[in-house]
């Protein structure tokens, strides 16, 4: 798929003349008449560098910054603007709240477009290829829309481009219905994509991918008998599956392993991202530390028996606090002690000296951790131009919303054991398989527990907390850092600038963003906003 970024800037180029990154109201800026179709829609080749450009609205690190925000990270409050949006203090201006709902909109427009004008090329010859490029763009449309909703509840339904006078009109449409739209697409778009792609295709939308977002999306509206169906689908296909190593999961060697139903492509040289310049240790050369994990995170991770630290049974010994520990936390996060790409180690205790250490720079860790996920050694040196993948979609997130789906339907059998402990006893990270005769709680729990730690930082926690409704017990208070020895006791970092509020009657959804409204008297504002 990497033949897809080369073949996107020609579309990129041309349709940037009709779908503009407005600095104002991205619903009325839109006109639909600016490429002449006698220039562009002149073959097959025309609507595959059109569809080709939908992928490029696809999340990237902005993944990492949404979990950077929530209880199991932290913002870098010199760097972000995203400070606002974790403790609670911001309002309809956010640039994130803004970039986040203009971006989406972006992705849909370019679905739009494709969809509107793609017929134009179609012949008897290509119908197949045209009806895949077409259920490429109704996926991808339907991911922004998940993503949408999701983030600010009712909002536009848009099928067409919109004339600047049509987008200065047009209202919000109800949440149920935004679900129900993107359910329908995902299922008839499944039935016309291939199972797998080869060679430079690799990474297209597929068959599997559209199953697994319809399972992400039903789950995330809480249809859990549509979330389990689909999720055992994808399943069913014997397409995918995980791979060994999680501490593989995330390096150029292991791109479009069977593991990755989704990802946004990425190429060294062209096509780039900064997630190891923003999010790595700061003695890593020019990374900044932006997003950090936090001790949430980190005293989530159980020990390597399976109990949790705070189990007096466990063996945890806080003199040695990373020892013995569910591997897929050093997989995820710089620990103290751990080596670097660049052959050092990272030292993150106060005192100790360490380039790392807290407080002594601006540049470095607040909380004594450090992602690791995406800080790829081969990107050490040119930090801020990495060409991995980032994934954005896999097999265990399927896993788990089959499991969470068939307990929360409490049709608790031995799948939903299986497809949990699938995920638990992967070669590298070894931990022994749940007990049998949990109860509902105690699976609710224990699937709860893995999500967060198997898909950490990987854009899926800010949505886990809203729809089980549960931030506003975790988005409260001061943050944590690490826990370490300072003679014969311990000290624990506390960032004392930080304090976290979260207003439950309206903290879950964002609000409007304060440019569209502005310009449309139509959007009506969420509440509490």
């Amino acid at each position: 798929m990497k033949n897809i970024i080369k073949n996107t800037f020609i579309i990129l180029g041309i349709s940037s003349l009709a779908i503009t990154s407005c600095k104002e109201d991205i619903l009325t800026t839109i006109p639909n008449d600016r490429v002449s179709t006698e220039v562009y829609w002149r073959s097959d080749l025309d609507a595959k560098y059109a569809v080709n450009a939908i992928y490029s609205a696809l999340d990237g690190t902005n993944l990492f910054v949404l979990d950077g925000i929530t209880d199991i990270g932290h913002t870098n409050t010199v760097f972000t603007v995203e400070y606002n949006i974790e403790n609670g203090t911001y309002d309809a201006s956010h640039s994130r709240i803004q970039s986040e709902w203009q971006n989406l909109y972006r992705g849909i427009f370019l679905a739009n477009y494709l969809l509107e004008n793609v017929d134009l090329v179609k012949t008897a010859s290509n119908t197949a290829i045209i009806d895949q490029y077409k259920s490429e763009a109704r996926s991808l449309r339907a991911y922004f829309y998940m993503k949408l909703v999701a983030l600010y509840g009712d909002i536009p339904l848009i099928t067409k481009n919109l004339s600047p006078a049509d987008g200065l009109k047009i209202a919000r449409t109800k949440a149920s219905d935004i679900w129900s739209f993107v359910d329908k697409e995902l299922t008839e778009s499944s039935s016309l994509l291939p199972l797998t792609y080869s060679g430079a295709e690799k990474g297209r939308i597929t068959k599997g991918s559209a199953l697994a977002l319809k399972a992400r999306a039903a789950l995330w509206s809480g249809n859990y008998a549509t979330a389990a169906t689909a999720a055992k689908s994808v399943m069913d296909l014997n397409v995918y599956g995980l791979i060994p190593e999680y501490g593989k999961l995330f390096t150029y060697a292991n791109e479009n392993s069977k593991e990755v139903i989704l990802d946004k492509q990425f190429l060294a040289g062209s096509a780039t991202h900064n997630a190891f310049a923003f999010m790595g240790p700061y003695s890593q050369k020019t990374s900044s530390s932006s997003f950090v994990p936090s001790k949430a995170l980190a005293d989530a991770y159980p020990m390597k028996n399976g109990k949790d630290i705070t189990d007096p049974t466990s063996g945890f010994d806080p003199k040695s606090p990373y020892n013995n520990r569910d591997p897929r936390m050093k997989f995820t996060m710089y620990v103290d002690g751990d080596l670097l790409p660049s052959g050092v180690l990272f030292k993150p205790i106060p005192g100790g000296g360490g380039a790392d250490e807290i407080g002594k720079t601006q540049y470095n860790t607040t909380t004594g951790y450090s992602l690791k996920k995406y800080v790829s050694s081969e990107d050490y040196g040119n930090p801020g131009a990495s060409g991995l993948n980032i994934i954005l979609l896999r097999y265990a997130e399927v896993l788990l919303t089959y499991a969470e789906a068939k307990i929360e339907l409490n049709q608790i059998d031995q799948s939903v054991y299986d497809a949990i402990n699938l995920v638990r006893t992967r070669s590298d990270v070894g931990l022994p398989p749940l007990n049998a005769g949990l109860s509902q709680s105690e699976l609710r729990e224990a699937v709860r527990k893995e999500r967060n730690i198997e898909l950490a930082f990987e854009g899926l926690r800010l949505f886990d907390i809203r729809r089980w409704k549960i931030a506003e017990k975790l988005m409260v208070g001061k943050v944590y850092g690490i826990t370490y020895p300072t003679g014969t006791s311990f000290t624990t970092v506390e960032l004392p600038s930080v304090v976290r509020t979260f207003d439950a009657s309206k903290h879950y959804l964002w609000p409007i963003p304060q440019k569209e409204k502005l310009l449309n008297p139509n959007l009506a504002q969420n509440p509490g906003w």
